[in-house]
């Protein structure tokens, strides 16, 4: 009886034994899953970006970074570049041989879809029983940006250098870049792009820079006040102005010129400078004309045809239209 109870008790014992060796086990396993996963890793490196925090990304990441403008990489910059991305799920690793792993993240940008993959290799253990994982080495991924005839532009809200309007910027991914020049006289629409992937170069905005209203507007009243000096001229021939009047007959009334249509104002970019389309309108000459043979005065109403260039210059300080006159 003594030794039927000993039994007994050791087979609980070893039961017990058994169910904690198990649990153990699961628990290493879940734990190994869940909180050692390469997933984790993933998960540390998006809030990292979220935060703005360039430093611990670039670590997590195990990155380097490319010859490249660093403006992007920390701060309100990289939390901007995470700004539109939503939805953010991220997968379960797959396996790809020698302790690697390919972990998909699946997420939006300004409502479109797009994926996202991270390698990652197993590099030991914590503790005896826990993997520890790292993002395989990489580079950053580089965005190129381009700007018309300026020197600077404005990128997720941080105004960079354009040497010679060109620039290169070292930035994480996933990201969202929104890129735009904006000054009284000059202006270049909002563009963006998503950098999904460490593929080094390939994602580029070009602003097209433009004149702004401000400026044409500007420009436009130069235009007129030119044409509106040379139609105050009482002559057929109104001095350094494009439109004039010949004929054989004698004058016999007041010479009177209006502009019946102003030019069209066209400022684009040239050879890294602003210039002006030809311009072109209609000037109507109003006066009295005698027939040197018969006498007969006749008034007359006669539309002229012209057309000229001008030379702009812009500065901080002026704005300068100097027509040219050709004869």
């Amino acid at each position: 009886m003594q030794t039927s109870s000993v039994i007994k008790v050791l087979a609980a014992w070893l039961l017990g034994l058994m169910v904690v060796v198990a649990g153990a086990i699961t628990t290493v396993v879940l734990v190994n899953a869940h909180i050692f996963g390469p997933e984790e890793q993933v998960h540390d490196y998006l809030e990292a970006l979220s935060d703005g925090d360039g430093e611990r990304a670039l670590g997590l990441l195990n990155g380097s970074v490319p010859a490249a403008n660093a403006a992007m990489l920390d701060g309100a910059p990289l939390q901007q570049s995470m700004a539109a991305v939503e939805n953010v799920t991220v997968g379960e690793p797959v396996e790809v041989g020698d302790g690697r792993v390919d972990i998909a993240i699946t997420y939006t940008v300004r409502g479109t879809e797009h994926t996202s993959t991270f390698p990652l290799e197993r590099t030991g253990t914590e503790w005896l029983f826990f993997n520890t994982w790292e993002f395989v080495p990489s580079v950053l991924p580089t965005l190129e940006l381009s700007v018309i005839n300026q020197m600077e532009a404005t990128l997720n809200g941080t105004r960079v250098g354009m040497p010679e309007g060109r620039n290169q910027f070292a930035v994480f991914y996933p990201g969202d870049f929104e890129a735009h020049y904006t000054s009284e006289y000059f202006a270049a629409a909002a563009q963006t792009v998503a950098v999904t992937d460490r593929t080094a170069g390939g994602k580029r905005i070009a602003l097209a820079t433009e004149a702004t209203d401000a400026l044409v507007e500007t420009v436009d009243g130069q235009v007129r006040r030119f044409l509106d000096e040379c139609a105050a001229q009482t002559v057929f021939q109104p001095a350094n102005c494009p439109f004039n009047f010949q004929t054989e007959n004698r004058v016999a009334g007041d010479i009177r010129w209006a502009i019946t249509e102003y030019p069209t104002v066209v400022i684009e970019p040239f050879n890294g400078n602003w210039v002006m389309a030809p311009l072109s309108g209609t000037a109507e000459l109003s006066t009295s004309l005698q027939d040197l043979f018969t006498g007969t005065i006749e008034a007359v109403t006669v539309p002229r045809e012209f057309g000229f260039t001008a030379r702009l210059s812009v500065s901080d300080d002026a704005i300068t239209v100097t027509p040219v006159v050709q004869y």
